[in-house]
């Protein structure tokens, strides 16, 4: 199973946990763990990256497929599962069509068809006014974790050279 980042996942790394000035092993790690096949994202959201102009947008055109997959033709079989569920709740069709272009809709779909479990800061809501990942992803039987359960499952550390991180508890 490997885990597909939402965009605001990447976004508030930057801005407010693991900025590049002051935590670049998170960036690190982030690259490792793809290079082991556990973290991906998907070229959507690679493309919102590239709408903002700053280091996010540099870091995200140094990556490729093979960080942010593209769609396949059981990707886009899955779009159809995905459609279907959200349009056949009581969304506002204005919300409804504003997830149909957006990246998690691709998202939701790669996790789909490859079981794997999508990440975001995104928390379900009773709301019809914004289709949420993570209500989507429970009517689809897909796990939606946070970042922070994604890197405490995989054990991530962010350790300074010559210091020893301190015992972990058992994982999640």
């Amino acid at each position: 199973m490997a885990y597909l980042i939402d965009a605001d996942v990447f976004i508030q790394a930057k801005d407010r946990h693991y900025g590049f000035d002051f935590c670049p092993a998170f960036w690190d790690w982030m690259l490792a763990a793809n290079a082991d096949g556990r973290v991906f994202s998907v070229e959507q959201v690679g493309d919102e990256l590239a709408g903002h102009d700053d280091a996010l947008k540099s870091w995200a055109a140094d990556r490729d497929e093979r960080f942010f997959l593209r769609s396949s033709t059981q990707i886009i079989a899955r779009l159809g599962e995905v459609s279907a569920w959200v349009t056949g709740q009581t969304y506002e069709e204005s919300a409804i069509s504003i997830f149909m272009e957006a990246a998690d809709y691709f998202l939701i779909a790669h996790a789909l068809a490859g079981g794997h479990s999508v990440v975001t800061h995104e928390v379900a809501a009773a709301t019809v006014r914004k289709v949420k990942i993570p209500n989507v992803c429970i009517g689809l039987g897909v796990r939606c974790i946070n970042p922070f359960v994604m890197l405490r499952s995989e054990r991530a550390r962010f350790v300074l050279p010559g210091r020893s991180a301190p015992a972990s508890p058992t994982p999640l």
